[in-house]
């Protein structure tokens, strides 16, 4: 586990901690892979918080102890860590989106036929490249074999997608996500077995 992190499930207080993070995240990271137009209306359209996954009790934020808070300025209101980072796993069929993403399908999936669906990761800037990805990743993984299923699946975003490469996700088809504002948004549908 990296220093002076830890993992606990997402409560609806840490929503307004949560959408700052969503912002400085896509903000701050994605600009390698995508443009300024595709990012504005990525976080209009697609990016954001999942009130679902924090009610079906499958989101997951990584909070920096004391002694590391001073790093970053997402502060949870429940505890006084800061919220450095979120992620979570979906046993519903939506692949992506946030609450304001139209295309929803909540139907619930079944673990023996349906892969769990990793959703929603977050890191703020601070703290990119210092393994709170990859320890979200895994308690995801965790909890969903945990509860019957068997593989996994995400609509990755190009600056996710490097992670999600390098712990055994395999790129299936590419996703273009139409946004609000007429730009569109590639992503990769990728997947894992567990």
């Amino acid at each position: 586990m990296p220093a002076n992190i830890r993992l606990r499930l997402a409560v609806p207080e840490d929503i307004p901690v949560l959408r700052e993070l969503v912002v400085a995240s896509v903000r701050g990271l994605q600009s390698q892979d995508y443009t300024p137009a595709q990012i504005e209306g990525a976080l209009e359209t697609v990016f954001g918080v999942d009130s679902q996954l924090i009610a079906d009790g499958t989101y997951m934020v990584a909070q920096a102890e004391p002694a590391a808070v001073e790093l970053t300025r997402a502060k949870s209101a429940s505890c006084g860590l800061m919220i450095v980072g979120c992620g979570g796993w979906s046993k519903r069929k939506t692949l992506y989106g946030s609450d304001h993403w139209t295309a929803r399908h909540d139907a619930l999936l079944d673990p023996l036929h349906d892969a769990a669906k990793i959703r929603a990761f977050f890191i703020h800037p601070d703290w990119a490249r210092r393994g709170v990805g990859s320890l979200i990743l895994q308690a995801c993984e965790d909890a969903a074999r945990s509860a019957g299923f068997t593989r996994y699946e995400m609509g990755a975003t190009l600056t996710g997608a490097k992670l999600f490469g390098a712990k055994g996700y395999v790129a299936v088809k590419p996703i273009s996500i139409p946004l609000v504002n007429g730009e569109s948004l590639p992503v990769i549908h990728m997947e894992k077995q567990a």
